[in-house]
């Protein structure tokens, strides 16, 4: 096995690990990620949309 495939295996189980183990803090840090996206998506359209 190559290394990267170890490193996504782990993160993978941490992952998890993670969402079994404290499943509101999971849920709270999937939804900020979601919105720190959102805005910087909302950001790029406003700056496209002012460029032309």
């Amino acid at each position: 096995m190559d290394l990267k495939r170890i490193v996504g295996l782990l993160l993978i189980a941490l992952l998890l690990f993670f969402v079994f183990t404290q499943p509101v803090s999971a849920a709270t840090s999937l939804q900020n990620i979601g919105a720190t996206l959102r805005d910087g998506a909302e950001s790029i359209t406003v700056f496209f949309t002012q460029l032309v």
